[in-house]
């Protein structure tokens, strides 16, 4: 990923935190996807092993899709906290558009 695209996704995730529509963290995702609430699923590249095998399950279980972007620091970063090492997008919209992205379609609107 260039640093044009991985900039973009950074400040998609920061919207989307200052519109409390991303918890994070271990227990607030896994809850998250338990109430069927998850649209998008984001695992920091560096987690570890364990955690991105149980939300990668977790999430294909729920059919939600999931991406390992970003690093514990950078996501945590967009999210206003030190550290996180998943998180959830539950709006359809900023969830559409990180899946363009990812994908590499041009929206339209940036």
């Amino acid at each position: 990923m260039n640093a044009a695209m991985e900039q973009r996704i950074m400040n998609l995730l920061s919207m989307a935190a200052r519109a409390r529509r991303i918890p994070s963290g271990a227990f607030m995702a896994e809850e998250t996807l338990k109430r069927k609430q998850g649209q998008f699923l984001l695992i920091a590249e560096d987690a570890s092993e364990e955690t991105k095998t149980k939300f990668t399950r977790m999430a294909a279980r729920m059919h939600v899709p999931a991406a390992e972007l970003l690093t514990m620091q950078q996501l945590g970063h967009c999210l206003g906290k030190e550290y996180r090492a998943v998180a959830v997008l539950i709006d359809r919209g900023f969830a559409d558009r990180l899946s363009a992205y990812l994908q590499d379609i041009p929206t339209g609107v940036d």
